[in-house]
């Protein structure tokens, strides 16, 4: 294994985990503005409000993007398994 093919296996890991974890990351940030922006209009200024909308958008966003972010690791095993069984 020379240095490109650990540079190309770091750069697939890495862009794995942002596509595996992008659409989770999205909807707590998108939940997160629209509910800020609710209790910058309303004054209401409590922590606890932000919670519940989050931990259902993450499940539910996980739920519809699961076959995805399944798919996008199982890429990313197959690939390292091949690696491994070709000697990199």
């Amino acid at each position: 294994m020379n240095e490109a093919d650990a540079l190309d296996l770091v750069q697939f890991a890495i862009w794995t985990v942002l596509t595996a974890s992008g659409p989770v990351v999205a909807a707590a940030m998108l939940v997160g503005v629209v509910i800020a922006l609710i209790q910058a209009l309303t004054q209401i200024q409590e922590i606890t409000l932000t919670f519940v909308p989050k931990i259902v958008a993450i499940m539910l966003v996980v739920a519809f993007t699961g076959p995805f972010i399944g798919a996008q690791i199982s890429a990313f095993t197959n690939v390292i398994f091949e690696r491994i069984e070709t000697g990199f």
